[in-house]
Formats: C-alpha cells, sequence, structure tokens
C-alpha cells in the first residue's frame, strides 16, 4: 500500500485522477458532498490536503487535513475527514493513514493530530483511542437559520 498526495498548485489540482478514484469511498463518511464533487474539492484543497491509501490503482481510505496556527495549539494540526473503504475496515489502513499524517504533523513542526468526531460514531472512537487520541475539550457549535 502507497500514500498518495493529493493538493492544489498553482490553481491546479496535483493528483486530480486519483481524486476522481476517491469519491465513493469519502461519500461513505460524507454521502452529503454535493454532486459536483471535483468542484468542492478543488474549494477544500485551497486550505487542505488529501492523504490516499492506494493498492493496485484502488482507493481504499483518505484523509482531509490542514493546518494553522493559533493562540492555543502553536501550529495545529487538523483532521477533517478520516475514512476507511468499509470493505478494507480492520485492515490496517487507517493506521497507516495516520502514521502519515503524524510524520507530516512533524515535519511541518506540530506537537499533535486534532479531530472532531461525531458523538454517535463509537466504533471509529475504539479506533481513535486505539490509536492514542485522547478527549481534551468539548466542541461547541451554534449554527445559524
Amino acid at each position: 500500500m502507497n500514500i498518495v498526495e493529493v493538493f492544489e498548485q498553482d490553481g491546479q489540482i496535483e493528483g486530480s485522477v486519483w481524486l476522481a478514484r476517491a469519491e465513493h469511498v469519502h461519500r461513505q463518511l460524507r454521502p452529503h458532498l454535493p454532486a459536483d464533487y471535483a468542484s468542492k474539492m478543488a474549494r477544500v484543497l485551497k486550505d487542505a490536503r488529501i492523504a490516499l491509501a492506494v493498492k493496485d490503482d484502488e482507493v481504499l481510505g483518505l484523509a482531509v487535513y490542514r493546518w494553522h496556527e493559533n493562540t492555543f495549539d502553536g501550529l495545529k494540526f487538523y483532521i477533517d475527514d478520516l475514512v476507511t473503504d468499509e470493505m478494507h475496515r480492520s485492515d490496517g489502513i487507517g493506521h497507516a493513514l495516520i502514521e502519515h499524517l503524524e510524520e507530516v504533523a512533524r515535519k511541518l513542526g506540530a506537537n499533535g493530530l486534532v479531530l472532531d468526531s461525531g458523538t454517535q460514531r463509537t466504533q471509529a472512537h475504539k479506533f481513535y483511542f486505539r490509536e492514542g487520541f485522547v478527549i481534551p475539550a468539548f466542541n461547541f457549535k451554534k449554527s445559524f437559520s
């Protein structure tokens, strides 16, 4: 298995072929993504990257991530989405993606990884705990009608 990076550079998506191959896996986590997936991801990739776990030209999992500096964390390395294809769960793909993200974060100077996970995703939470994540705070959200 290899990790392939997809990102925006000079107004172009590097790895756009891979992005198209990843859509079906991404929709397993985010089924509400718009029909025009490519345009949505082009906007997201202006400030983020995608790491894809790939084997034999098949996307097995993906992580959308970004980083920024703030007053609390210093350099905050944030994982927007982390998903493994449902046919390949428990095959070490999520672990491989986390290892890759840790390496990227360390090189950037971040002191850890951060992500949010819906309270209903209890199986994902078990995975995150096994990977060494803890719950240091509550996340509050106020929606506008």
